[in-house]
């Protein structure tokens, strides 16, 4: 039975640390903090590969890999947590509040379909059938059926139960200072209180990564983009699926809330949030659905998403220390790929000779 550290418990880290463990391996998951508290709980958990991609892109392909795991690795993730999470495929409905962005988006519906992906383009008049409250204003949408979202916390949450079902070990507040290999192989973990030796261990720490010490090798080159969202008191039934803009986006919840996101900032590790992203966030929520303008603010919270040199993660075997396996930058993504990355890594560690794409090679970046 191999013996792996997973470092950070995030929703990248956890549902790696669970598909471990049900594989069989002894799994100790650690987190400089409580599991789910960094960038995931800021995270709004949208699942829209054809939107945050990119035409024909290696994300985007990805996406559409990783959206495809989704259903199965909901279900199965509940059976073993036996908890529920929060998940919706109800599809995504892009605004266009422009002539341009009309026709931009009428043309990705074309383009879309050309590859077989559903991408209907709504004109204007149509919209309320779909979502009554979305601005009169619209000149249009593009609706993606496949699309929806995930409750993030709840997905960690789960993971990390489930985890422990099978066996896997969870410490909090417990961050990695350095990452060693051991003579004769395995690798070393040191914390500011402990030494953990395993065979192999998974550095999934998100924007954390860069400062952890791996010795022999470069800094992770990763770096933090806060992202900050509102949580709205909406109006139960507003909204049924997520709203896009070319603003931000609205999430709405079963409990009648929205999630309205999401910045983009470079403040380094900076996770207050800010009056101006209230302004901002706010108005783009209105802009896209007037009908929001009675609602409260529930929540304001900050995230910082790991951005790594071309916006792709870093996946894959560590080419400086034997036995260590980078699952980290994903930036705006780590929702989405979070089934895919575990599948990975879930082989790097059972599959002699397997290698994810080179794209995602973390030797890609330097020294690692």
């Amino acid at each position: 039975m191999q013996s792996i550290t997973v470092i950070g418990a995030g929703v990248v880290g956890s549902t790696i640390a669970w598909e471990l463990a049900s594989a069989g391996a002894r799994v100790r998951l650690i987190d400089a903090r409580t599991p789910g508290d960094g960038a995931t709980r800021a995270s709004a958990g949208v699942l829209a590969p054809y939107i945050e991609g990119g035409p024909t892109s290696v994300l985007r392909e990805l996406g559409r890999e990783s959206l495809d795991l989704y259903d199965a690795f909901i279900a199965r993730l509940r059976s073993e947590s036996h908890r529920e999470i929060a998940y919706d495929r109800s599809g995504t409905l892009e605004v266009a509040l422009t002539i341009e962005e009309a026709e931009r988006l009428s043309a990705a519906s074309g383009a879309l379909w050309s590859e077989g992906v559903e991408a209907r383009w709504v004109p204007a008049a149509v919209i309320p059938d779909l979502e009554a409250g979305v601005s009169p204003e619209a000149q249009g949408a593009l609706f993606i059926p496949s699309h929806g979202y995930v409750g993030v916390s709840s997905l960690t949450a789960a993971a990390v139960a489930a985890a422990e079902q099978h066996g896997a070990q969870v410490f909090e507040e417990t961050g990695a200072i350095q990452v060693s290999p051991i003579a004769g192989g395995g690798v070393s973990v040191r914390t500011s209180s402990s030494v953990w030796q395993s065979d192999r261990a998974i550095v999934a720490a998100g924007s954390w990564s860069s400062r952890i010490s791996i010795e022999g090798a470069e800094a992770v080159p990763v770096k933090p983009i806060r992202g900050q969202l509102l949580q709205l008191l909406g109006t139960r039934g507003l909204l049924q699926r997520v709203i896009w803009g070319s603003a931000g986006y609205l999430v709405p919840w079963p409990d009648g809330t929205v999630l309205a996101g999401a910045t983009v900032e470079d403040v380094g590790f900076d996770e207050s949030v800010t009056q101006e992203a209230r302004h901002s966030l706010l108005d783009m929520a209105l802009t896209l659905v007037p009908g929001l303008k009675e609602a409260g603010i529930a929540d304001m919270r900050a995230g910082l998403r790991p951005r790594g040199p071309d916006d792709l993660p870093l996946i894959g075997h560590s080419k400086v220390v034997p036995g260590l396996i980078y699952a980290t930058g994903h930036y705006r993504n780590g929702v989405l790929l979070t089934p895919l990355t575990a599948q990975m890594v879930r082989r790097l560690v059972f599959e002699p000779g397997y290698a994810p794409i080179a794209a995602l090679d973390p030797g890609r970046c330097g020294g690692l």
